[in-house]
């Protein structure tokens, strides 16, 4: 697999020894490096997606092109309970004035 900008990528052990394991991670490629590298191996410069698809970082990596995969969109977590709805807002003034016993208004 050839990586191009745009592309989301599953990078893990298969891509280099330094992706094994727990260290796997889920990448959006940004650029792909210039051709004068080892033979297979090419640098990626991206994102590091956490779960809910957010960028975490901005890394740059060196990883063989037969270990590459595609990674899956990650899904937005669902939401539960109510939404809260916008109240209308009205064009009414509202004010408060105290009277004292004399009848006049307080400041």
């Amino acid at each position: 697999m050839r990586p191009r900008p745009g592309d989301l990528l599953r990078v893990d052990g298969r891509a280099s020894v330094q992706f094994g394991g727990d260290r796997a991670l889920t990448f959006r490629v940004v650029a792909v490096g210039p051709e004068l590298t080892y033979t297979g191996w090419t640098w990626l410069t991206g994102y590091v997606l956490g779960q809910r698809g957010v960028a975490t970082a901005k890394r740059e990596i060196f990883v063989q092109l037969t270990g590459l995969r595609p990674a899956e969109e990650p899904v937005p977590p669902r939401r539960t309970g109510r939404v809260a709805q916008p109240q209308a807002q009205s064009n009414r003034v509202r004010t408060s004035a105290s009277v004292a016993s004399n009848g006049r208004a307080a400041r």
